[in-house]
């Protein structure tokens, strides 16, 4: 496996309007970890997805729809404890999105390391957890904790959820698991919920986080782009433009172009360059994970606007 992710995959429902007017509506699936490992897979990886899903129809949706698309659901199964997730999208003014989640007492909400260890045997080349599995209840955030302490390259992005918890309670679960990171990726807002309570400032932050270990620190600034940051160097480069569609899960998009970019040994630039890349196929398509491009689609976005591929 080049790429292990565990966590709550949910089923998504997109409304054209305000829920509360009713109106048509389509079904899916979403969630963090789930959509990085989509991206993955289409990027041609070999990429796992561990969870629990409740005995119901959405569950065997979130199943269903990972297998199509190529992602390793061997070690996920369903679970009694509760139902699958759910998640509500609302195209409430304009650009804006609403997102409405019905995720407590969920079936993910009572994963353990038990469900996820068995992923890492043998151990894949990453693994790549969220700051949003632990938010979910003590089980998930021991099952992260663990899987971190594995031994694995680790990725984790900070992915931090106000609606699942505070930011005190969140800096108080992540900060600990610093010694065990290779790759950190926060927007710039996050960044303060992983590096130590006494760095003030995003260099001293990222300086920290460099001198615990961690090998790269990416720091995403939605439309302004991205920075990357290694003990040896730093590259920067702007979000690419396009005509904005739906922005839920262009991070998660970006996580997945940068983490291809990394298993191809490509450079610190090549990395953002693909994970911009990735992202902007996300904002410019409706969905979490639906528009995300194949290897071969890379380029598509160096064509003029307008162009018609015959």
């Amino acid at each position: 496996m080049d790429v292990a992710t565990f966590g709550e995959a949910m089923a998504a429902v997109r409304a054209d309007g305000p829920v509360r007017l009713g109106g048509t509506a389509r079904l899916s699936v979403a969630g963090a970890e789930s959509n990085v490992a989509i991206g993955l897979a289409r990027l041609g990886h070999r990429a796992g997805w561990t969870g629990l899903v409740g005995d119901d129809e959405t569950g065997e949706l979130v199943l269903r729809t990972l297998r199509a698309e190529g992602v390793d659901v061997t070690h996920a199964r369903v679970g009694t404890g509760g139902p699958t997730g759910l998640m509500l999208l609302e195209q409430r003014a304009g650009e804006l999105t609403r997102v409405i989640y019905h995720r407590a007492g969920s079936a993910a909400s009572f994963l353990t390391a038990a469900d996820v260890l068995p992923a890492l045997d043998p151990p894949p080349r990453l693994l790549h957890v969220t700051g949003i599995t632990p938010a979910l209840g003590p089980g998930p955030a021991e099952a992260v904790r663990t899987a971190v302490r594995s031994g694995v390259r680790v990725c984790l992005d900070v992915n931090h959820r106000s609606r699942l918890w505070d930011r005190a309670r969140a800096a108080a679960t992540l900060r600990p698991l610093v010694p065990y990171l290779a790759v950190v990726v926060a927007s710039e807002d996050e960044l303060d919920l992983i590096g130590p309570p006494e760095a003030a400032t995003e260099q001293e932050r990222v300086a920290s986080l460099l001198a615990a270990g961690v090998t790269e620190v990416v720091v995403k600034r939605g439309a302004a782009g991205a920075t990357a940051y290694t003990p040896a160097t730093t590259a920067h480069l702007p979000a690419r433009p396009v005509r904005v569609a739906d922005t839920v899960g262009a991070g998660d998009a970006f996580v997945a172009g940068y983490l291809s970019a990394l298993l191809d040994d490509l450079d610190l630039p090549s990395r953002l360059a693909r994970a911009t890349t990735t992202a902007a196929f996300a904002v410019a398509s409706p969905g979490d994970w639906e528009g995300l491009p194949t290897r071969r689609e890379l380029p598509l976005l160096d064509t003029p606007p307008g162009t018609t591929l015959r």
